[in-house]
Formats: C-alpha cells, structure tokens, sequence
C-alpha cells in the first residue's frame, strides 16, 4: 500500500509540473442580422491559441484579416482557416503568407474554424499579442 501511495504521489506531481501543453479559448462567431461580417477581438499569449468556429456553406467565400492591435514582443501572430471537423488541418496556413489576410473557397457546409496562435520568440518567451479578426462570408 504504502508503494502504491509513494507511485501514485509522484505519478501526480509529475502531471502537475508537467502542466498542459495548449490552453484553448474557443469563441462562436455570429454575425448581426443583414451583416455577412464582423470584426471579433482577443488576445493570445506564448503556446496557447484562440479558436473562432463560424458555421458556412459549401461554395462560399470566408474572408479573414488578422492585425495586432498591442504586444509586449514582436507581434508574430498568425491564423490558420480549419475545415469542419480538422485537428490541425488547414485550407489556409497563416505563417506561410506575409500580409495576414486571406480569401478562402470553402468546399464543405459545416463548422469552419479560425485559430489564431503566435510564433517565433512571442511564442518561445510567452509574449502576448491584442489582435483584431475581421471575418467575413459571401
């Protein structure tokens, strides 16, 4: 018995310090009535990310454009636009293009998401970005 409590102990503690490798936010975006656009805000801070889910037809156009709005690093935040149902599977990766925006054909109906994360040294020292999400569907 008393093994069992010194394995489970450190079994614990090992959980504990190891801590969680991503933390998540996840933000359903609607948009007003008439309005095929919003502008949603955040942050994101070191290795975590922030998830917007927006549900969309097939054959129809997302529209994304990611600016920074305040950091105490470089202001190395990315998004990535996720079909339904992805892991980390991506029809656009941010950190591949220079400009932050871009316009996607979506080719499934379903629930899309937007991850936005950070890179580089922000991500590496914990740094955290303020960033402003414009969103639209056509």
């Amino acid at each position: 018995m008393r093994q069992y409590f010194r394995l489970s102990t450190f079994a614990g503690i090992a959980l504990l310090a190891a801590g969680p490798v991503w933390a998540q936010h996840v933000e359903e975006v609607h948009f007003e009535p008439g309005n095929f656009g919003t502008m949603v805000s955040g942050s994101v801070t070191g290795q975590d990310f922030v998830d917007f889910t927006l549900g969309a037809k097939a054959g129809q156009e997302m529209f994304a454009e990611l600016t920074v709005a305040e950091t105490d690093g470089d202001g190395t935040v990315y998004f990535n636009i996720m079909p339904p149902d992805a892991e980390w599977e991506a029809l656009y990766v941010g950190s591949m293009d220079d400009d932050n925006s871009e316009t996607v054909a979506l080719p499934l109906d379903g629930v899309y998401t937007i991850r936005v994360y950070l890179m580089g040294n922000d991500a590496d020292t914990g740094k955290t970005v303020d960033f402003n999400l414009d969103l639209s569907i056509q």
